[in-house]
């Protein structure tokens, strides 16, 4: 029997809310990736969608002259804009049709590996499905109905829609010989000395030495050579170009 004093128990708290999934890839190399949600999917389908009635309408102007003739090659234009778009620039652009690309998505495989033809024509063959009965109503739910915020031409092709991750620049550094520090630098002092040089150029001279022979106090060197020593170090850290 339980004490009247004893303190009530209480269920764990959930996990905090996120949508990043890790996955390893064949290699070993853990990828964290971010599926987009349906907004921002829906405004890369709008720009394309534009993109692809502005083509059309420009190729019906040229073309319209050709009278019968120029409404077949109307026609055809319509089926290759309407089932290939998508389908080519994935496959030529890195997962990327212009509306992905300006709102920072692509598409990939559910193991986080480029898209490949199969998985593109199977996901954009079935769009008319998503698209049914209007407006996107049924791929709108399939989204909503999962974490990973797929439609059904992504349940079926195995792909995922997320957004792409910009590549770190790499730290502009001043013109200096690669150094090593006297002594083993702990993180924070790597960065400390990393963030010097790399600030050096927003800085006048007069406070680029004040903060040099702070920054290099604890490696023992003279104050006038502290500026070359210090870039020469993080030179050192960052590696070669």
């Amino acid at each position: 029997m339980s004490s009247p004093h004893a303190l009530p128990r209480t269920a764990p708290s959930p996990a905090p809310l996120d949508t990043r999934i890790r996955i390893e890839t064949p290699e070993g190399i853990d990828l964290i990736l971010r599926p987009a949600g349906l907004v921002p999917r829906a405004m890369a389908f709008a720009i394309d969608l534009g993109i692809r009635g502005i083509t059309l309408l420009i190729l019906a102007v040229l073309l319209h002259p050709l009278e019968k003739f120029g409404a077949g090659l109307t026609a055809l234009a319509l089926f290759l804009v309407t089932w290939w778009y998508a389908v080519l620039f994935e496959m030529l652009n890195q997962g990327r049709t212009p509306g992905k690309q300006i709102m920072g998505l692509r598409v990939i495989h559910d193991d986080g590996t480029p898209i490949g033809w199969t998985a593109s024509l199977i996901r954009n063959l079935l769009r008319f499905v998503d698209m049914l009965p209007v407006g996107y109503c049924v791929g709108a739910v399939a989204c909503l109905q999962q974490s990973m915020f797929k439609r059904l031409g992504d349940l079926a092709a195995g792909t995922l829609v997320v957004y792409r991750d910009i590549p770190v620049k790499r730290p502009s550094l001043p013109e200096a010989s690669a150094q090593i520090a006297p002594f083993a630098l702990s993180l924070d002092e790597q960065r400390a000395v990393l963030g010097f040089a790399e600030r050096q150029g927003e800085l006048s001279k007069e406070r680029t030495e004040e903060l040099a022979s702070i920054v290099a106090k604890p490696l023992r060197v003279h104050p006038t050579q502290a500026v070359t020593r210090l870039n020469g170090i993080a030179r050192g850290l960052l590696g070669p170009p």
